[in-house]
């Protein structure tokens, strides 16, 4: 089976994305600041960049959502896929396997049902 390489979203990962939202929202209003905006002004546009962000993350999500493309749906076809391979494959062998009198009396039985 094939291994998807897949992001980990840890503590670890999630500290630094809040710090770097932060850092994100200091930097733009220094930004603004420095272009001649003054305070209060710099403090609204900054804000206005991390709602934007925050909507356009939401609107990421909702669309992965409606899309069936959400992390665990897709591990779960992965998943699916692989066992029914490996379950068909295994079935297979068994079949095999039996004598030819048990394969007619499993697929008469298998008729009946």
């Amino acid at each position: 089976m094939a291994r998807v390489r897949a992001d980990v979203l840890t503590r670890t990962n999630v500290v630094l994305i809040g710090f770097s939202v932060i850092a994100l929202g200091v930097v733009s209003s220094n930004f603004f600041r420095f272009i001649g905006i003054d305070q209060a002004s710099a403090g609204i546009a900054s804000q206005l960049i991390l709602v934007l962000l925050l909507l356009g993350w939401t609107g990421s999500y909702l669309f992965r959502v409606f899309t069936g493309r959400m992390t665990f749906v897709e591990q779960r076809k992965r998943y699916l896929e692989a066992y029914e391979k490996l379950t068909s494959t295994e079935l297979q062998a068994r079949f095999e396997s039996m004598t030819e009198e048990e394969q007619i009396s499993l697929l008469k039985d298998l008729e009946k049902e």
